[in-house]
């Protein structure tokens, strides 16, 4: 015990006079035996981890501390490679904020509670056994605090497994006039929810505040991803590749890149620390869409294929409800709407827009839209409603859902051109695909997106729906008043004819549109 009291003592004292507490590369090299016993073939931390420690201390010395009243949380993420040594610096930065300012608290999280069970806490175990001071603290299956009885409930860092079902249990973490380190391991699955609720946690004034976000960068969507572009100005990135890391097998590397090439998606995610064109689940490149969003086609290139008009209706609240228009290679949106549960307001604005355009088909998705469809009928209108749920043509599809998709990126593929809509990207990009046993394509359902802060993919499906049933050109364009018969793929709404009780005037238009 006496030893134990000397060693502190020494390591108090020490932690003063060489400033551990705004310098953690200097207090890893103190803390730890480098070069003997487990470490015995180690000298230190790699110049990766080194820069992001030292990036830590250059925050702290200028001026962002607790006396000079902090107003702006650091917050760095980290994409790389596999094996670089994430796991030992979350671990080295969360013992390190743990050990050099007292009261400190923190949370660590990751993409699975798997991966935090038995990947991130397991790192966290085994270097708290090699810290010089772990007499200061106490390890368990979940959290490690303070040893001391009066700090223990303010002086710990806790693993919490997320759940977007539940995201305030991580939420609501507080340390105001002190430190908070927060910490996401591999983030880039993370939701968008959690990455929201945390924060809520950045807005202790006078407090030392530290988000640390490691990860494969296995998808080109995401707050993880936005870290690195759309929010970029108030995260300091790092791409980290792995063939440049000491530690990593150089050999086995090297090899993955010659059998699949620099381009491959999986090696810039697994090697060079880069974001896909596509996420590893992804259905539609981002680099498809970018270049279908480039494409600029002639008006002779696509006038003489059939006119399509599509409806997707709003599935909740907050989403809209899009009308598209395609004709052969060219794709727009004709209007978008705030949810609208009109239906009759709805049909005539569809049935407008089939006039305006002498469109060949009019599709809608089914799920929402019968109430359109009827009272589209009523008019002598003959629109597909489309199951997203039913049977798919393609025997490599699970349903028609992910068949309309896997058509639109062949049709991107093939030379696609659509405006240049930030929505549209982001709908387009956003579905990932569930692996199966049996090889069939299956989308991630829309409630699964919206768990991952991702919107209804209206404007995407608009698209997609123009690819559920095969259209050939009218020989003579729509016009004629008297009643058509009322087609649809898989499903009748309404099971007997109400087209002579016509309660919708198909003249009417409540939005006034001119042809583009």
């Amino acid at each position: 015990m006496a030893k134990e009291k000397t060693i502190l003592e020494a390591y108090l004292n020490d932690m003063v006079k060489m400033n551990f507490a705004m310098d953690p590369y200097k207090w890893v090299m103190y803390c730890f035996p480098w070069g003997e016993g487990e470490l015995a073939d180690h000298d230190g931390p790699d110049e990766w981890q080194i820069d992001v420690m030292n990036t830590i201390r250059d925050h702290l010395l200028n001026g962002m501390k607790v006396e000079n009243a902090i107003s702006i949380a650091l917050k760095v993420a980290v994409a790389s490679g596999n094996g670089i040594g994430k796991s030992c610096l979350v671990a080295w930065l969360n013992l390190w904020a743990l050990s050099t300012f007292e009261d400190t608290r923190g949370t660590i999280t990751a993409n699975t509670e798997n991966q935090l069970r038995t990947k991130t806490w397991p790192e966290i175990a085994k270097w708290y056994r090699l810290l010089l001071i772990k007499e200061m603290f106490i390890l368990s299956a979940t959290a490690i605090y303070s040893s001391d009885k009066d700090h223990e409930k303010t002086w710990r860092i806790d693993a919490i497994p997320w759940s977007e079902n539940n995201p305030e249990a991580i939420a609501g973490l507080h340390n105001t006039g002190k430190r908070l380190i927060i910490t996401f391991d591999e983030a880039s699955a993370i939701s968008d929810l959690i990455f929201e609720a945390i924060e809520g946690a950045l807005t202790d004034k006078n407090t030392e505040i530290f988000w640390f976000c490691f990860g494969n960068p296995t998808r080109n969507n995401g707050r993880f991803y936005d870290s690195f572009n759309k929010y970029k100005n108030s995260w300091i990135t790092k791409q980290i590749d792995s063939r440049k890391v000491k530690m990593t097998n150089k050999e086995q590397l090297n090899q993955w890149v010659d059998e699949r090439g620099i381009d491959n998606d999986w090696i810039k995610v697994h090697v060079l620390g880069r974001f896909p064109s596509a996420s590893l689940n992804q259905l539609i490149s981002t680099e498809d869409v970018e270049k279908a969003m480039n494409v600029q086609l002639r008006e002779e290139m696509f006038n003489f294929a059939p006119k399509i008009i599509t409806c997707d209706p709003a599935w909740m609240g907050d989403d809209y409800l899009e009308i598209g228009f395609r004709q052969g290679l060219h794709f727009k949106i004709l209007l978008s709407l705030p949810k609208n549960d009109n239906d009759i307001e709805i049909a005539n604005i569809i049935a407008n827009f089939e006039n305006e355009y002498e469109a060949d088909a009019v599709i809608l998705d089914a799920g929402y839209g019968t109430g359109i469809i009827s009272a589209g009928r009523t008019m002598g209108r003959n629109w597909f409603a489309i199951w997203f749920n039913g049977k798919s043509p393609d025997p490599g599809c699970l349903n028609m859902r992910a068949y309309m998709w896997k058509e639109t990126r062949d049709w991107l593929k093939s030379g696609g051109s659509i405006p240049n809509d930030k929505q549209l990207y982001a709908d387009l990009i956003g579905p990932e695909v569930i692996s199966r046993t049996d090889g069939k394509i299956q989308l991630e359902s829309k409630k699964d997106m919206k768990t991952r802060g991702l919107p209804s993919p209206n404007k995407g499906d608009a698209l997609a729906l123009s690819f559920a049933v095969p259209v050939a050109a009218k020989e003579t364009r729509f016009g004629t008043p008297t009643i058509q018969q009322f087609a649809i793929a898989g499903y009748n709404p309404i099971g007997r004819n109400n087209g002579n009780r016509q309660f919708a005037n198909a003249s009417y238009n409540p939005i006034r549109r001119r042809r583009n």
